[in-house]
């Protein structure tokens, strides 16, 4: 990356999102677009209730989408 600080959307709860990609356009004669993919991950926990101290993301080189939970009452 470059060293621009992107915003990061919160969602209702006050978190930041789970997986974070970044589209990085293809270089000249280039075929496709390029996205990287960014995990959130804890940055620590508290000593006393194991609370989340905080947030950071780390680079899956993969990308791969994690697996969700599937109801029985939903049709997907």
């Amino acid at each position: 990356m470059d060293g621009r600080v992107l915003p990061v959307l919160l969602g209702h709860t006050g978190l930041p999102p789970k997986v974070y990609r970044i589209p990085v356009p293809a270089a000249e004669g280039g075929v496709a677009p390029t996205v990287l993919v960014y995990r959130r991950v804890q940055a620590g926990v508290t000593r006393r209730l194991g609370l989340p101290r905080g947030w950071k993301y780390v680079y899956d080189p993969e990308g791969e989408p994690e697996p969700r939970i599937r109801w029985p009452w939903s049709s997907r």
